[in-house]
């Protein structure tokens, strides 16, 4: 069928429309995403200044690439079947690379081989023809998902008009690190500085030495699985089931940021812990609905029984002999209550204890201090875990089993700008 003029215009338009939106809200993001400058924060960034991550750049190439990819509009030409298929190929895509790199590095590391670039020709070939396959079938993969994602975003009722706002839209790239700094005294998180994603471990180290010694604070550097910047960054992986939760929890802080709790992201540590719960489980919610509506054969199993009455006559299932979440949970609360009591030296000799009580388990945690709790806490969408006995994260997750739907928990929680409100909220 041939398109007529007018009808062509139209689609013009529209997509000059939704081009423009993007850009408008690329811009607002970006620069409500930066940090005022302060003491802290500057006394820090003596030490970090020349190895941050370049938001700026990124945000620019990645528009870019997301204004190609919506003008092309390759992956609308598709039939449902071949967008399904082309999401999967890609993703095992990423799988072989993944695989690649890890057989060219025992390669190079092994002893036994004496002349390694030569011995590893096949692999390196392989790889960068990998690299151009990607490159060619990696932009249509993310439009695709984007795509899904926004129809489940419309299916919830969070779309304006059809349209979820801002359009979700993200992109896949080496995330930065970001180097955590939290007072001594008391676990809060005062600073969140983002850094090159190619610093080694031995540089943290080194940077959490001198951040820590020269202003008297502990300092983390973690890794992170996506950024809330316009198009969302969001770490490469082959895991469809993370993929899908980690776009979707990133367009919520996007959704989030046009309203005043995203916009009072910095103001406090309980408005943190709210956004991030807030995020966490609506990524969830709608990342699982995203499997099941699209790719219901990666869906990952039903979660075990809850009561007895669902459990029928199914035998009870033995506890973890070391359960992570649990043993953090009771981690947190004893530091919290030594911190309480200004017993700064013993909270941090308890958590190198238990940090290798935890190792000693096959949990490989590098470090265990104050900024560890400080990021990890405030990603409370569970009862159990980091956030100890923080009372925000339950009146966040009580407000969402309240809610008689997600779109009606993120528009409740969503125009809230302090925990007394959220507190007011559930006594109403």
């Amino acid at each position: 069928m041939v398109k007529s003029p007018f009808m062509t215009s139209i689609t013009y338009w529209k997509r000059f429309a939704r081009l423009a939106i993007v850009l408008l809200v690329a811009l607002v993001l970006l620069a409500s995403s930066a940090l005022l400058p302060g003491d802290k924060l500057e006394r820090v960034r003596a030490y970090t200044r020349d190895i941050e991550f370049d938001y700026v750049s990124w945000t620019l190439q990645a528009v870019k690439v997301k204004l190609i990819q919506s003008a092309l509009g390759t992956g609308n030409y598709l039939s449902a079947d071949a967008r399904h298929q082309l999401v999967l190929d890609y993703l095992d895509l990423i799988a072989r690379m993944y695989q690649v790199e890890r057989e060219l590095y025992i390669i190079y590391a092994d002893p036994d081989i004496a002349d390694p670039h030569a011995a590893s020709a096949d692999l390196r070939r392989e790889l960068s023809d990998l690299f151009a396959q990607k490159g060619l079938i990696g932009p249509v993969a993310e439009s695709i998902l984007q795509s899904q994602i926004a129809y489940i975003v419309g299916q919830t009722g969070l779309s304006l008009g059809g349209q979820p706002l801002p359009p979700v839209l993200y992109h896949s790239t080496a995330l930065p690190w970001a180097l955590v700094v939290s007072p001594r005294n008391v676990i809060r998180q005062d600073n969140n500085i983002s850094l090159m994603p190619e610093l080694g471990l031995d540089k943290h180290s080194e940077l959490e030495h001198k951040v820590d010694q020269a202003l008297n604070v502990s300092s983390l550097v973690v890794p992170i699985g996506g950024v809330g910047v316009y198009p969302t960054m969001v770490e490469e992986t082959y895991d469809l089931d993370w993929l899908s939760e980690v776009v979707s929890h990133e367009w919520v802080h996007n959704f989030l940021s046009l309203r005043p709790l995203g916009i009072n992201y910095l103001t406090s540590p309980e408005l943190r812990t709210m956004n991030e719960t807030a995020a966490s489980i609506a990524g969830k919610e709608i990342g699982r609905a995203v499997l099941e509506e699209f790719y219901p054969e990666l869906l990952p199993p039903p979660s075990p029984p809850t009561s007895p009455a669902e459990a029928g006559s199914l035998p009870k299932p033995e506890p973890p002999a070391f359960d992570f979440n649990k043993e953090m949970h009771k981690t947190r609360i004893t530091v919290d209550q030594l911190l309480s009591e200004g017993k700064v030296e013993e909270a941090e000799a308890y958590m190198e204890q238990r940090r290798r009580t935890f190792w000693e388990n096959g949990y490989r945690l590098r470090k265990l201090n104050q900024a560890y709790f400080a990021f990890y806490g405030a990603y409370a969408d569970t009862p159990v875990g980091a956030a100890g006995a923080d009372p925000v994260g339950a009146a966040v997750r009580e407000l969402r089993a309240r809610s008689p739907s997600l779109a009606t928990f993120l528009n409740r929680i969503s125009w809230m700008s302090s925990f007394e409100q959220l507190e007011k909220s559930l006594e109403n």
